[in-house]
């Protein structure tokens, strides 16, 4: 999880998020991950990449970024070398979820029949 700006409704109930926003990036644990999932945590800019039995795979010094990035217009482009998929927050406006599976893909745009493929959008 990196460059992330959200709205904590949670904090209105009392509850603590495991994420340090002084912090540019996460890497949140499974529970850790599951706790922010569950919340009432709004994503407005930033990057969720998923990695499978793995660390992930970034330049320290080129992390995921959203705002001024072209590249998350792009299909096959991933910022995390070895994610398996990412999702991007637009400004609340736009949710870009790619997968590297295509049979992965197949089943999300079956689910979501709203979704639209990326190179439609441009």
């Amino acid at each position: 999880m990196s460059d992330l700006d959200v709205i904590n409704f949670a904090d209105y109930e009392g509850i603590e998020l495991p994420l340090d926003f002084s912090d540019e990036f996460h890497i949140p644990n499974q529970k850790n991950f599951e706790t922010v999932v569950d919340s009432e945590l709004q994503i407005i800019w930033g990057v969720i990449s998923a990695v499978k039995n793995e660390m992930p795979k970034f330049n320290i010094n080129d992390l995921p970024y959203v705002e001024g990035n072209d590249n998350v217009w792009e299909n096959d482009y991933f910022q995390i070398t070895n994610a398996i998929m990412e999702i991007t927050a637009w400004d609340s406006s736009y949710t870009i979820v790619k997968f590297r599976d295509a049979e992965l893909s197949r089943k999300f745009k079956e689910y979501f029949d709203e979704a639209i493929p990326l190179e439609q959008f441009k």
